[in-house]
């Protein structure tokens, strides 16, 4: 058992002081850490802290992560095993606990990143309409995948990631409306199913077909912008609201204690 624990300490400090290349570990066993990562890690990711941070690095950390703390976890519960045996059913049973552990380390910062992004659900419904009013200038001019793929760069941060996907598959030869449903699913606000059909029937159909498709999603996008325009000013109705109140219940209690302070002076 020391010998175990030792070892375990060895190993958490090599890691620790990088004297293990784990760099060099990720690259020779990509093919295997791939397949621990999520479908969706990438894209979240990038919503929570946009396409400049380096995908790979964080995932690796987690793994490095919960590799210590599965380590860490076995150090302590083998220690504190008084048995003589090693390999005895309370060896198993801490074995077990320490990968539980280990998972669930792993899974934190993903967790995380799912709760953040249901979080800014709401900030993208009231995004969404006025990203569609610019993108309405854009296809005026050019086909509907073009005017995606020039609306990349002035999008807002969390949009381009589901956009690029989208427009990656667009160009791949995918003619169906698959793309824009993937997109609609990825950010399942008000409306969004439907926005995404009128997109994607206005990409087919003659010059004529165009316009007249053109003018009702015209009228659908200034219809969610009047929404989203109401949206917000029922927050900040609501916020000064809840200021006032707060004022109110601050000077109400005030008042009470100067009375109370008066009539105590008075005794």
């Amino acid at each position: 058992m020391e010998i175990l624990i030792v070892g375990a300490i060895i190993m958490f400090i090599f890691i620790y002081n990088n004297t293990i290349d784990k760099d060099k570990f990720f690259a020779d066993n990509q093919k295997y850490l791939e397949m621990l990562k999520e479908d969706d890690y990438q894209f979240l990711v990038y919503a929570r802290y946009g396409e400049d941070v380096d995908v790979d690095q964080l995932f690796s950390k987690r793994v490095t992560n919960s590799f210590i703390t599965f380590l860490v976890v076995m150090v302590f519960l083998i220690s504190g095993n008084n048995s003589a045996e090693v390999f005895n059913s309370q060896f198993f049973l801490n074995l077990v606990l320490a990968i539980v552990i280990a998972v669930v380390m792993f899974k934190m910062p993903y967790t995380q990143l799912k709760g953040y992004y249901k979080q800014h659900l709401h900030e993208i419904d009231v995004m969404l309409p006025y990203y569609l009013k610019s993108l309405e200038i854009l296809i005026q001019h050019y086909t509907v995948p073009v005017a995606i793929g020039k609306s990349i760069g002035d999008a807002p941060d969390i949009f381009k990631p589901g956009l690029r996907k989208m427009i990656d598959q667009i160009n791949a030869g995918d003619a169906t409306v698959d793309p824009y449903m993937e997109f609609a699913n990825t950010y399942p606000v008000r409306d969004s199913m439907r926005m995404m059909r009128l997109l994607y029937r206005l990409g087919i159909g003659s010059q004529e077909r165009k316009q007249e498709r053109l003018m009702m999603f015209s009228r659908t996008v200034s219809s969610l912008q009047n929404k989203a325009r109401e949206v917000k000013y029922k927050e900040r109705l609501n916020h000064m609201e809840s200021q006032t109140m707060v004022m109110l219940v601050c000077t109400g209690i005030g008042v009470m204690l100067m009375i109370l302070i008066a009539m105590l002076n008075m005794f």
